[in-house]
């Protein structure tokens, strides 16, 4: 399922786009769903600016008006008043664009990572099997890697379109349950970012050279130390190949 950013991308090129996954996702979330009714009263507030035009030439006909001793016809002061309110309307729309695109803005690096782990719930129930390593290594090759037996059993592994790029989505079973692991080596970060959002709490660790490492546990009491302790082992398993 796309993400939030997907979305809005998507449906600021169109909003009258009938992709039915674009629909879905519509439908499954309330904040895309007020940002593409204020897109579509974007596009309302723009066609009416549009056919805001000045009052015709023979208006002109009617009574003029006197501005300190000066005659100035009345036509010419409603094609005045009627520029205004176009120009007028213009701002509006602008300023109602300029927030769109602003809300079009991606959500954090955090926020991303959460979204697409709730996507994909199944991960979580990997079982006691570990992925066969011919399986395992195929998802790490494109993150030039290899994971050594230390970060612990991997019971999920696939290659996931995250931010447009390909990357490992991994469970770890460890001694305080699954661990969904994403190697984000496209995505940077100065500093460990730890996190707790919509029932997930984690933290993504820089990985110099190599972008970042996103750690996180669902619906369990776990402690921020002890989450980047279970970040640190992992990443200390990891086995940079390129």
């Amino acid at each position: 399922m796309m993400d939030c950013s997907e979305y809005r991308r998507s449906v600021l090129a169109d909003p009258h786009d009938a992709n039915p996954e674009l629909a879905l996702h519509r439908n499954s979330c309330g904040d895309c769903r007020e940002y593409t009714g204020r897109l579509l009263r974007f596009e309302g507030r723009l066609e009416r600016a549009r056919r805001v035009s000045a009052p015709a030439a023979g208006d002109a006909r009617r009574a003029p008006r006197s501005v300190r001793g000066v005659r100035i016809p009345s036509g010419v002061l409603r094609a005045r008043r009627g520029w205004l309110a176009a120009a007028a309307s213009v701002l509006v729309v602008l300023a109602v664009a300029g927030s769109l695109w602003l809300a079009a803005t991606p959500p954090s690096l955090a926020s991303a990572v959460v979204a697409h782990v709730a996507d994909e719930p199944q991960a979580w129930s990997g079982g006691d099997a570990p992925v066969a390593s011919p399986e395992l290594a195929q998802v790490l090759r494109g993150a030039h890697m290899r994971l050594g037996a230390d970060a612990g059993m991997v019971s999920y592994a696939q290659s996931c379109l995250f931010r447009g790029r390909h990357v490992p989505h991994l469970v770890v079973q460890t001694s305080r349950g699954p661990v969904t692991v994403m190697v984000l080596v496209h995505e940077s970060v100065s500093k460990a970012v730890p996190f707790d959002e919509d029932g997930y709490r984690g933290i993504i660790l820089p990985s110099p050279g190599h972008g970042s490492l996103a750690v996180l546990l669902r619906g369990q009491d776990v402690g921020a130390s002890a989450i980047k302790q279970i970040a640190e082992r992992v990443q200390g398993a990891i086995e940079w190949t390129g």
